[in-house]
């Protein structure tokens, strides 16, 4: 009361005379405790010392929800791949990507649904119930074949529609990278090498299977096999008019090859084969001004 009494005083006197830092302190502490909301520690703890002197900005606590790290980003729910929040001064959102997508959280400022293809979902590995369709298991997606048995066919679905995709020759669709892969590497069950390829690598000696040899494919020229390490086959190909030599062990025209030379005449006229043989050469661009500096064209009229 004294404090208060000094003060009213010299306002009412006009004095301009500052109050002392123990009168400050003072006040400052009594204010604190009339405005426990702007206190940043509990009401429980020490009080301030007359003789200490406190900056008077205090900031007032935010309590930020569990789904919410920071004030303002986009966040990944704990348990739910495809679930997520954004944040909005502290204030959340739940959301949900579209059926099939999953919710990429490589940055907060960034709000963005994926392929769950490279996306580790282990931690949080609920989803949405699965919203599905002729081919499509969910909405959006790559997606094996029905058919176990069918390899290298697979869809790609879009809002519930999907497109019939083959994999190149030799190749296999990969259902943990949603790409067409070599059989070795895409693992998928009764689609391996052996299960694929009526070939079998021969045994060679350490240094040979180094070099991965290739073998020709007994049944169609322009392809043959690539044995990685001397043990696992990888059926490739030569492009169209060409055949595999097995002389040289590379790709070569097909009628300089005896036994492949008569390989794409049910296919390919003599004519077609020669412009595979020989392109002709790409014309250059004539005409047109130049852009060069100091030759470019005028709006003279």
């Amino acid at each position: 009361m004294k404090t208060e009494v000094l003060c009213l005083l010299f306002a009412c006197l006009g004095a301009s005379t500052a109050l002392t830092r123990k009168q400050e302190a003072a006040e400052l502490s009594r204010r604190r405790v009339a405005l426990p909301g702007l206190r940043r520690t509990s009401t429980t703890a020490a009080p301030l010392k007359e003789a200490e002197y406190v900056d008077d900005e205090y900031e007032e606590e935010i309590q930020l929800p569990k789904q919410c790290p920071e004030l303002n980003g986009y966040f990944p729910a704990a348990d739910q791949c495809d679930k997520y929040y954004d944040c909005r001064d502290g204030k959340f959102t739940e959301k949900l990507c579209p059926d099939g997508l999953v919710f990429n959280d490589f940055s907060p400022q960034h709000e963005k649904c994926d392929l769950p293809f490279g996306i580790d979902c282990s931690k949080r590995p609920k989803r949405q119930p699965p919203q599905s369709s002729p081919h499509c298991p969910r909405m959006h997606g790559y997606f094996a074949h029905e058919d176990a048995r069918n390899c290298d066919t697979f869809y790609y679905c879009v809002e519930g529609k999907f497109n019939k995709i083959t994999c190149p020759a030799g190749l296999v669709f990969s259902e943990k990278t949603g790409i067409c892969n070599w059989p070795d590497e895409a693992q998928k069950k009764g689609c391996g090498s052996r299960d694929l390829f009526n070939f079998t690598c021969p045994h060679v000696v350490e240094s040979v299977a180094a070099t991965h040899p290739r073998y020709a494919d007994s049944e169609d020229c322009q392809y043959f096999y690539v044995c990685v390490n001397g043990e696992i086959p990888r059926r490739s190909g030569c492009k169209l008019g060409q055949a595999f030599d097995e002389r040289t062990g590379k790709c070569d025209w097909a009628r300089k090859i005896p036994e492949c030379k008569e390989w794409y005449s049910d296919q390919l006229t003599d004519e077609e084969l020669d412009a595979l043989e020989n392109p002709r050469p790409k014309a250059k661009p004539s005409g047109g001004s130049s852009r060069r500096k100091g030759n470019r064209p005028t709006n003279e009229k």
